[in-house]
Protein backbone atom coordinates (compact mmCIF):
# COMPACT_ATOMS: atom_id res chain seq x y z
CA UNK A 1 0.00 0.00 0.00
CA UNK A 2 1.55 3.20 -1.05
CA UNK A 3 1.93 6.05 1.74
CA UNK A 4 -0.65 8.35 -0.01
CA UNK A 5 -3.12 5.67 0.01
CA UNK A 6 -2.14 5.00 4.25
CA UNK A 7 -2.56 8.99 4.30
CA UNK A 8 -5.60 9.10 2.84
CA UNK A 9 -7.66 6.28 5.16
CA UNK A 10 -5.47 7.66 8.13
CA UNK A 11 -5.86 11.55 8.10
CA UNK A 12 -8.13 13.44 4.86
CA UNK A 13 -10.89 11.03 5.16
CA UNK A 14 -11.95 11.86 8.77
CA UNK A 15 -10.85 15.01 8.26
CA UNK A 16 -13.30 15.92 5.31
CA UNK A 17 -15.91 13.81 7.26
CA UNK A 18 -15.54 16.23 10.14
CA UNK A 19 -14.94 19.41 8.03
CA UNK A 20 -18.18 18.83 5.93
CA UNK A 21 -20.35 17.00 8.25
CA UNK A 22 -21.07 13.89 6.04
CA UNK A 23 -22.20 11.18 7.34
CA UNK A 24 -21.87 8.33 5.37
CA UNK A 25 -18.06 7.26 4.81
CA UNK A 26 -18.12 6.14 1.01
CA UNK A 27 -19.99 9.83 0.25
CA UNK A 28 -16.26 10.94 1.42
CA UNK A 29 -14.69 12.74 -1.84
CA UNK A 30 -11.47 11.02 -2.93
CA UNK A 31 -9.22 10.70 -6.38
CA UNK A 32 -11.15 8.81 -8.94
CA UNK A 33 -8.47 8.79 -11.89
CA UNK A 34 -5.51 10.54 -13.39
CA UNK A 35 -5.31 12.08 -16.79
CA UNK A 36 -2.24 12.66 -18.42
CA UNK A 37 -1.97 14.29 -21.83
CA UNK A 38 0.54 15.46 -24.40
CA UNK A 39 -0.22 17.41 -27.52
CA UNK A 40 2.15 16.52 -29.91
CA UNK A 41 0.78 18.95 -33.14
CA UNK A 42 3.80 20.01 -34.50
CA UNK A 43 5.69 16.86 -34.17
CA UNK A 44 2.76 14.51 -35.68
CA UNK A 45 4.70 14.56 -38.95
CA UNK A 46 7.71 12.84 -37.37
CA UNK A 47 7.17 9.55 -36.06
CA UNK A 48 10.68 8.74 -34.17
CA UNK A 49 9.83 11.43 -32.32
CA UNK A 50 6.10 10.42 -31.22
CA UNK A 51 7.87 6.86 -30.38
CA UNK A 52 10.40 8.55 -28.21
CA UNK A 53 7.63 11.15 -26.80
CA UNK A 54 4.98 7.43 -26.04
CA UNK A 55 8.20 5.70 -24.27
CA UNK A 56 8.91 9.20 -22.06
CA UNK A 57 5.11 8.91 -21.30
CA UNK A 58 5.09 5.72 -20.38
CA UNK A 59 8.48 5.45 -18.32
CA UNK A 60 6.31 8.72 -16.29
CA UNK A 61 2.99 6.59 -15.86
CA UNK A 62 3.83 2.92 -15.49
CA UNK A 63 1.72 2.33 -18.78
CA UNK A 64 1.26 2.56 -22.50
CA UNK A 65 -0.32 5.63 -23.79
CA UNK A 66 -3.17 6.23 -26.40
CA UNK A 67 -2.45 8.08 -29.70
CA UNK A 68 -5.44 11.06 -29.86
CA UNK A 69 -6.13 11.39 -33.67
CA UNK A 70 -7.41 14.34 -35.49
CA UNK A 71 -10.77 14.34 -35.70
CA UNK A 72 -10.67 16.66 -38.90
CA UNK A 73 -8.75 18.13 -41.76
CA UNK A 74 -7.51 21.97 -41.16
CA UNK A 75 -5.69 23.20 -43.72
CA UNK A 76 -4.44 26.79 -41.76
CA UNK A 77 -2.69 23.79 -39.39
CA UNK A 78 -1.66 21.85 -41.67
CA UNK A 79 -3.44 19.04 -40.12
CA UNK A 80 -5.25 15.57 -42.01
CA UNK A 81 -7.84 14.02 -40.36
CA UNK A 82 -6.40 10.86 -38.92
CA UNK A 83 -3.12 12.28 -37.69
CA UNK A 84 -1.92 11.63 -34.52
CA UNK A 85 -1.95 15.04 -32.16
CA UNK A 86 -1.84 13.85 -28.84
CA UNK A 87 -0.86 11.15 -26.45
CA UNK A 88 -2.74 10.47 -23.39
CA UNK A 89 -2.65 7.69 -20.73
CA UNK A 90 -5.83 7.36 -17.72
CA UNK A 91 -4.59 6.38 -14.64
CA UNK A 92 -6.56 4.17 -12.13
CA UNK A 93 -6.08 2.56 -8.86
CA UNK A 94 -2.07 2.03 -7.42
CA UNK A 95 -0.58 3.41 -10.30
CA UNK A 96 -2.69 6.58 -9.76
CA UNK A 97 -1.64 6.49 -6.19
CA UNK A 98 1.95 6.14 -7.32
CA UNK A 99 1.91 8.63 -9.82
CA UNK A 100 0.47 11.44 -8.00
CA UNK A 101 2.44 10.77 -4.88
CA UNK A 102 5.33 11.44 -6.94
CA UNK A 103 3.92 14.29 -8.57
CA UNK A 104 3.63 15.78 -5.16
CA UNK A 105 6.58 14.89 -3.40
CA UNK A 106 9.31 14.73 -6.25
CA UNK A 107 7.90 16.51 -8.92
CA UNK A 108 6.26 19.57 -7.66
CA UNK A 109 9.68 20.54 -5.99
CA UNK A 110 11.71 20.41 -8.52
CA UNK A 111 9.48 23.14 -10.90
CA UNK A 112 11.51 25.75 -11.70
CA UNK A 113 9.79 28.94 -9.57
CA UNK A 114 6.84 26.81 -7.88
CA UNK A 115 5.58 28.77 -5.93
CA UNK A 116 2.48 26.79 -5.01
CA UNK A 117 -1.01 25.65 -7.25
CA UNK A 118 -3.57 28.73 -7.00
CA UNK A 119 -7.30 27.70 -5.77
CA UNK A 120 -8.15 28.53 -9.53
CA UNK A 121 -7.12 25.33 -11.26
CA UNK A 122 -9.69 23.26 -9.22
CA UNK A 123 -13.21 23.48 -10.91
CA UNK A 124 -16.27 23.64 -9.71
CA UNK A 125 -16.78 19.92 -9.77
CA UNK A 126 -13.61 19.52 -7.53
CA UNK A 127 -11.32 18.25 -10.30
CA UNK A 128 -7.88 19.95 -10.56
CA UNK A 129 -6.23 20.77 -14.28
CA UNK A 130 -2.36 21.74 -14.43
CA UNK A 131 -0.31 22.46 -17.12
CA UNK A 132 3.68 21.52 -16.73
CA UNK A 133 5.91 23.27 -19.32
CA UNK A 134 8.89 20.88 -19.14
CA UNK A 135 8.91 17.31 -18.64
CA UNK A 136 12.38 17.12 -17.32
CA UNK A 137 10.97 17.62 -13.52
CA UNK A 138 9.93 14.05 -13.21
CA UNK A 139 13.11 11.73 -12.23
CA UNK A 140 11.91 8.90 -14.40
CA UNK A 141 12.98 11.09 -17.31
CA UNK A 142 16.74 11.30 -17.30
CA UNK A 143 17.22 14.72 -18.48
CA UNK A 144 20.90 13.60 -20.01
CA UNK A 145 18.72 10.75 -22.43
CA UNK A 146 15.92 12.78 -23.30
CA UNK A 147 15.68 14.12 -26.76
CA UNK A 148 12.31 15.73 -27.22
CA UNK A 149 11.67 18.03 -23.85
CA UNK A 150 7.55 18.04 -24.33
CA UNK A 151 5.31 19.70 -22.29
CA UNK A 152 1.92 18.16 -20.80
CA UNK A 153 -0.88 19.14 -18.90
CA UNK A 154 -2.17 16.37 -15.83
CA UNK A 155 -5.95 16.11 -14.39
CA UNK A 156 -6.78 14.67 -11.28
CA UNK A 157 -10.21 13.86 -11.11
CA UNK A 158 -11.78 13.23 -8.16
CA UNK A 159 -15.69 12.64 -6.57
CA UNK A 160 -16.22 15.92 -4.92
CA UNK A 161 -19.06 17.97 -5.69
CA UNK A 162 -17.86 21.72 -4.92
CA UNK A 163 -15.29 23.54 -5.45
CA UNK A 164 -14.51 23.83 -1.92
CA UNK A 165 -14.51 20.03 -0.95
CA UNK A 166 -11.94 19.71 -4.09
CA UNK A 167 -9.74 22.10 -3.02
CA UNK A 168 -10.23 20.54 0.85
CA UNK A 169 -9.44 16.81 -0.59
CA UNK A 170 -6.22 17.98 -2.11
CA UNK A 171 -4.82 20.26 0.80
CA UNK A 172 -5.17 17.53 3.21
CA UNK A 173 -3.80 14.71 0.19
CA UNK A 174 -0.42 17.04 0.63
CA UNK A 175 -0.67 19.34 -2.94
CA UNK A 176 0.59 22.74 -2.35
CA UNK A 177 -2.77 24.49 -3.07
CA UNK A 178 -2.39 28.36 -2.53
CA UNK A 179 -6.29 30.08 -1.52
CA UNK A 180 -5.19 34.00 -1.12
CA UNK A 181 -4.67 34.45 -5.43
Amino acid sequence: MTQLIEQYRKHTMPALQKEFKIANIMAIPKLSKVVINVGVGRLSKEDKVLERIAKDVTNLSGQKPTFRMAKKSIASFKIRQGVPVGIAVTLRGSRMYDFTDRFINIALPRSKDFRGIPASNVDASGNLNMGLKESSIFPELNYENVKDIFSLQVTFTTTAHTHAEGVALFKNLGFPIKTNV
